[in-house]
């Protein structure tokens, strides 16, 4: 299981720069997962150049290898089921070039969201289905599942498996998607062998999923996994539960926080989620730095050090 890392959390820095850090600063490190489309920032890859150049594609992946790193993961989060049909397009786009582009640089693994789309046709703004506890809410994921989920993601597959067919689209389990749960990933999953889950413990943990269950249930299904953990404010859980509309604001406020693994479970918790990953297809446990409280350089560095005495990661090479 090689440690990587997400580089969003330096994408104000140059691809070089942001390398250059994961180098020196973060030894641990052998896999770096790089934005290359829907919201993610693409400051670190242009892709459609790359698609476009063969000699820009050996370029930028000799620039990665001289770090001694190797490139785990494209993501392309974004929204392909999105009630504008110009941004559903767009993002669906980034996903299908995504999968041209991992595949001419030897990447197995797009990382991706399910997408939300709208909750009645003429709806102009996503409708996360999460319940049905009241009647304008009731069934309201079905007729999304037949109005838009089930021919986009069988499209994308379909793309994937003809393109490549050992590579994985990794959807990440993530509240305000239509697959944020085992219940809703087995559904999109049964529509194509290359969709694959993104497994972060850090949305199950405020949730009150348990990602240990998860990763034994989907086995082989997960194809990859985040490392992020969660932090709560038990005074303003009390009050306000984990359901807090407040985000983003002053994180201080707010009932729980996203943290720094072991931050918010310990070395034994995050010990027992190294060995599960390790009966999965996942080869990548990719640290997503987005603790309000840490810099993101002292994050990852502090994550890469924490993961490797929990199991993760090996030998360091460099």
């Amino acid at each position: 299981m090689d440690i990587g890392v997400v580089l969003e959390a330096l994408a104000d820095q140059p691809l070089e720069e942001a390398l250059s850090f994961v180098r020196d600063g973060a030894l641990e490190i052998r896999a770096v997962e790089i934005g290359v489309g829907g919201y993610a920032p693409t400051g670190h890859c242009d892709m459609h150049a790359l698609l476009e150049d063969k000699d820009a594609r050996n370029s930028w992946s000799d620039l990665v290898a001289s770090f001694n790193l190797k490139v785990s993961a494209l993501n392309a989060w974004g929204n392909p089921l999105h009630p504008d049909e110009e941004v559903a397009h767009r993002h669906r786009k980034d996903i299908v070039d995504a999968i041209h582009l991992a595949t001419e640089l030897g990447v197995p693994r797009i990382v991706a969201l399910g997408g939300c789309p709208a909750g009645k046709p003429g709806d102009r703004a996503p409708h996360f289905a999460a319940g049905g506890w009241l009647p304008y809410l009731e069934g309201a994921w079905e007729d999304q599942w037949e109005g838009s989920i089930e021919e986009c993601w069988s499209a994308l597959g379909k793309t994937a498996e003809a393109e490549n067919p050992e590579l994985k689209i990794c959807l990440e389990l993530h509240p305000g998607t239509v697959v944020y749960n085992v219940d809703t990933f087995e559904r999109v999953a049964a529509l194509s062998p290359a969709i694959a889950a993104n497994v972060d413990p850090s949305h199950m943990f405020w949730m009150q999923m348990d990602p240990l269950a998860v990763v034994r249930r989907l086995g082989p299904a997960v194809g990859y996994a985040h490392a992020k953990d969660t932090s709560f404010n038990r005074e303003e859980l009390g009050l306000n539960g984990v359901m807090d509309a407040r985000w983003p604001e002053n994180p201080a406020t707010l009932a729980w926080n996203f943290s720094i693994p072991g931050r918010g479970h310990g070395r034994d918790w995050w010990q027992e989620f190294v060995d599960a990953l390790g009966t999965t297809s996942a080869t990548t446990l990719s640290i997503e730095c987005e603790d309000p409280f840490v810099e993101p350089r002292d994050g990852i560095a502090e994550a890469a050090s924490f993961l490797t005495a929990c199991g993760a990661g090996g030998e360091v090479l460099r």
